[in-house]
């Protein structure tokens, strides 16, 4: 898992799909990306991959092997970077020298990723998925029931590498992510009546899904600090904000980027049902689209007909400026905490969220 791929896809491109909202000049901001390179080599991003984690090792070779196939180093590894971005800077903040405390944050961010890893083989199980990062899904491989037994397994690894830390605040926190994430699975799987709660809803469904494991994975950093209230919830809030910074653009993707960036089949949600942010926009333009979102999208022609509803509307203008507001509340929170390199470093990891070509 490289950090690389967020730079070089930047770098390389004079123009983010997002839009041109910048935190840093040009050539400063080129600096920071540099900056921010050898800043996530520095606390250990790479190593959170966890393949080789003794805590995904089964006496079953198949289920060893399963476990591991999503850790193959395609991922963006966004969610550790961001709890180790985010650790190094408050440990900078409350003047933390020890690292072990450095250590033990490192273990919340690969149980962090474990989780997130889990819930994708169960998503792929759920949605019947063929694809993932442009490969063959687990359960494409293995089938269902195998499938959906080993991202249980990869959970019950996460509980381990987060007993180890003996903190029980920690381990609330990261039970809460467990917790959210079934939650947000049941409400996608509801479709709200009410066209004025259809938002809220949504936004709920995103912070449940997604953005959870980065708010809890940061709080529970600032924890292992030793933090106080006032910076837990800080923490808690940059991972909140970019974690819904980070599906927004997602949602968005869904509907602009080709399947071979993506990883997976464009307009996928609408495929499935869903009716994310770009099209809830532009159903305040073309009322005809609530017919279709309460019945899923499951009848012959509903996926064009959105789609040309939300490429006819304001919806993906919408959803770009949503996503830059999520990023920019993210920034601000980031903040909050004393200047330093890791700092710039969460400021950054926003704005390369926002800006992802992939």
């Amino acid at each position: 898992m490289n950090c690389s791929i967020w730079f070089n896809s930047i770098k390389n491109s004079e123009k983010s799909i997002i839009g041109s909202a910048r935190l840093f000049n040009n050539s400063c901001f080129s600096r920071d990306l540099e900056k921010l390179r050898y800043s996530c080599n520095d606390i250990g991003v790479p190593s959170c991959c966890c393949k080789n984690s003794k805590e995904l090792q089964s006496r079953n070779k198949e289920l060893t092997e399963l476990a591991k196939y999503y850790f193959d180093g395609k991922g963006k590894a966004i969610r550790p970077a961001i709890a180790l971005m985010t650790a190094k800077a408050i440990n900078q903040h409350l003047g933390i020298i020890n690292s072990e405390v450095l250590e033990l944050q490192k273990k919340v961010a690969m149980a962090a990723e474990m989780i997130h890893t889990a819930s994708l083989v169960h998503d792929d199980v759920i949605d019947v998925s063929e694809m993932r990062r442009g490969k063959p899904s687990a359960n494409g491989i293995w089938g269902q029931p195998k499938s959906a037994v080993a991202g249980d397994f990869i959970i019950s690894a996460a509980t381990r590498v987060m007993a180890q830390l003996n903190d029980a605040d920690v381990l609330i926190c990261i039970s809460q992510v467990v917790a959210d994430l079934v939650q947000g699975e049941f409400l996608q799987m509801g479709t709200r009546e009410s066209e004025s709660d259809r938002f809220n809803h949504y936004l709920l469904k995103t912070f449940k899904k997604t953005a959870t494991i980065m708010a809890n994975s940061c709080k529970a950093v600032s924890i292992l600090a030793g933090c106080d209230s006032h910076l837990q919830n800080v923490a808690y809030d940059y991972g909140r904000y970019i974690g819904l910074t980070f599906q927004i653009v997602d949602d968005l993707l869904d509907f602009i980027s080709d399947s071979s960036l993506l990883g997976k089949p464009g307009l996928a949600d609408l495929k499935l049902g869903l009716a994310t942010a770009p099209v809830l926009f532009a159903a305040e333009q073309y009322p005809e689209l609530n017919v279709l979102i309460m019945r899923r999208f499951s009848q012959p022609g509903d996926v064009q007909t959105a789609l040309e509803c939300v490429l006819n509307s304001d919806g993906l203008e919408r959803t770009k400026e949503l996503a830059r507001q999520h990023c920019q509340e993210a920034q601000r929170q980031a903040r909050q905490l004393n200047p330093s390199e890791f700092r710039n470093g969460m400021e950054a990891l926003a704005q390369l969220v926002l800006q992802r070509l992939k």
